[in-house]
């Protein structure tokens, strides 16, 4: 793929009309390899290849928490912090709906739904990121700001080693 043709994606198609300065980075997608392939494709900590999760509130709301690859979200301080008895994982099927994206390439650009976004605070702090551009096995880098530019996402400290 060359350095200006990325997949056209509905995340490329945000990013574009954003004017985000983002990088493309294709790998070789493994099943249910997460972030650990992802990371060593590439070459990079994987504490900075950031995992989207569509998630549900006890009454069916739907929302993204973006989390560092080495980490876990703990959904019981994320329910505390949003003010909900209880946040789990959507199903494979219902996450797809809400992004339009296939599990393991689910991007927080262009979701078919809009949903609230959730970010772990500390990456925010990190130089750079690497994110699902809305395909398996296709990540785009980027600078945390642009992300916070674009997305608006609320910052909360969940994760968990």
């Amino acid at each position: 793929m060359s350095k200006d043709k990325h997949p056209i994606t509905a995340a490329v198609r945000v990013l574009r009309a954003e004017k985000v300065n983002f990088t493309d980075h294709p790998y070789d997608y493994e099943e249910k390899g997460g972030t650990a392939v992802s990371a060593r494709e590439l070459g990079v900590d994987e504490h900075c290849v950031i995992k989207t999760l569509v998630m549900e509130t006890d009454n069916g709301t739907p929302l993204i928490i973006l989390m560092h690859g080495d980490l876990q979200v703990s959904t019981k301080e994320l329910a505390r912090l949003i003010g909900v008895k209880q946040v789990t994982p959507c199903r494979p099927e219902t996450a797809q709906k809400l992004t339009g994206y296939m599990v393991g390439g689910t991007s927080p650009f262009g979701t078919r739904r809009s949903m609230p976004v959730y970010l772990e605070e500390t990456i925010a702090g990190l130089d750079r990121i690497y994110i699902n551009g809305g395909k398996r096995g296709y990540l785009v880098g980027m600078a945390p700001a642009e992300l916070l530019r674009v997305l608006k996402p609320v910052l909360v400290k969940v994760g968990i080693s």
